[in-house]
């Protein structure tokens, strides 16, 4: 048994995942906010885990507190492995100007969509505390992405910094041209989100080119798309299954 971790920017993602199964097949999978960080052990500690594969862009001090948790199960630190980008790994080939400089979490992204539709050209969009789009073509190169605030960080900015803007508490798009301010706030905010998505397969030239959503935000942003796309759950710990089936550990 393996412990799959995405630690995002706001919360915490994890999968016990069998590795004779195919990614993205758990045992369990939960989310947790970075605050109950410290009972993972807890919610671990019957699992068989042999080996832990963490994708982290949470910073340092969160990564020491999951090395504790993992390391609390009986699990040496040799048996954690770090998720890092790299110029080509799991079919991915990494074209970013310093490789090394990608988020993990969107290299295990392009790694599973690549893997869930290998010999397709993608487009990945993950919603969250900022939104990523990055193109891979269908050889599985990756030349390029982009990325915003998120949904709510965007709706979050208007609120703090503008002058008596109420601060949006619910999503509830029904218009684009919306005749109140807190909906005129969530029109704006997830039509800047789409115009970007949309922006970017233009740029692709590749009209048959898939669209895939993942994120937290990405129920709110990807039913108003208008072209055809689709939502993939935990699309970083398919990833990071992907990325142990490519080169197993030790």
């Amino acid at each position: 048994m393996l412990l799959l971790i995405d630690a995002g920017n706001t919360r915490i993602k994890w999968a016990i995942w069998d590795a004779s199964r195919k990614p993205g097949d758990w045992d369990d999978v939960q989310s947790e906010p970075h605050d109950q960080v410290g009972v993972l052990a807890e919610r671990w500690k019957n699992k068989p885990i042999s080996h832990c594969l963490l994708s982290n862009v949470a910073g340092a001090d969160m990564l020491v507190k999951l090395t504790e948790q993992v390391t609390a199960l009986n699990i040496h630190s040799s048996q954690i492995t770090m998720l890092h980008a790299q110029a080509q790994h799991a079919d991915i080939k990494n074209h970013y100007r310093h490789p090394q400089q990608l988020g993990s979490d969107r290299f295990a992204s392009l790694i599973a969509a690549h893997y869930l539709f290998p010999h397709e050209p993608i487009l990945v969009v993950t919603c969250g505390t900022a939104t990523t789009v990055d193109a891979i073509d269908a050889e599985g190169n990756f030349n390029g992405g982009m990325i915003l605030p998120g949904l709510g960080t965007m709706a979050q900015s208007l609120a703090v910094n503008t002058a008596r803007l109420p601060e949006v508490s619910h999503v509830n798009f029904k218009a684009v041209f919306a005749d109140n301010t807190q909906d005129a706030i969530i029109s704006g905010c997830i039509n800047a989100q789409i115009g970007a998505v949309m922006r970017a397969l233009e740029h692709l030239h590749h009209p048959e080119a898939r669209c895939i959503f993942s994120g937290g935000a990405a129920q709110y942003i990807a039913p108003f798309m208008p072209r055809a796309c689709q939502q993939i759950e935990n699309l970083v710990l398919i990833g990071l299954a992907v990325s142990y089936l490519a080169e197993p550990a030790a």
